[in-house]
């Protein structure tokens, strides 16, 4: 029989396991790209570890996570240093034959162009099916911040979408 760390070990792998896959997908529809991803979700899975301990109910580990993850991309966007800078022309993305893929990487870039804590909303609500409710709880806001973030968010990212196909269309 193993020791109360040793389970509580066993728990940690078995969440990370489960989720890191997911969650560094979510990441990168938060941050846009992968690299980035990688690194807020391994800075997710350490704060989570160092938490792990006073978790009294490790049910709730889950949304932990996921709100610890979010609280990490919201907290990175506030540096300046990491902060992108605008540029004249956007980088050539590569071409692909597969409309899905074209469509994903239009989707993407538009939801780049979603402010940080609309987007943390959109992801939550439509990739990750959280409610209203959980959504809130997970950014620490009330529903009422929820839903006008999702709304304005999905303004944006219609405004966004509206530029980038009017940017494909050719004459």
């Amino acid at each position: 029989m193993g020791s109360e760390r040793d389970r509580r070990d066993r728990a940690f792998a078995e969440l990370f396991g489960g989720r890191a896959v997911a969650l560094r997908r979510v990441a990168y529809l938060l941050c846009g790209d992968w690299h980035r991803a990688e690194d807020l979700t391994q800075t997710a899975f350490a704060k989570v570890y160092a938490a792990w301990p006073r978790l009294v109910d490790l049910g709730t580990a889950e949304d932990y996570l996921r709100r610890t993850l979010v609280n990490a991309f919201l907290d990175e966007q506030r540096r300046a240093w990491r902060r992108e800078r605008a540029t004249a022309e956007l980088p050539e993305l590569p071409h692909h034959d597969h409309r899905s893929t074209d469509d994903r990487l239009l989707l993407v870039a538009a939801l780049g162009a979603v402010p940080p804590r609309q987007r943390a909303c959109l992801v939550l609500r439509f990739f990750e099916d959280c409610s209203v409710e959980r959504t809130a709880a997970l950014l620490g806001c009330s529903t009422g911040t929820v839903k006008s973030n999702t709304a304005r968010g999905l303004d944006s990212l219609r405004r966004a979408l509206d530029g980038a196909l009017d940017d494909h269309v050719t004459p």
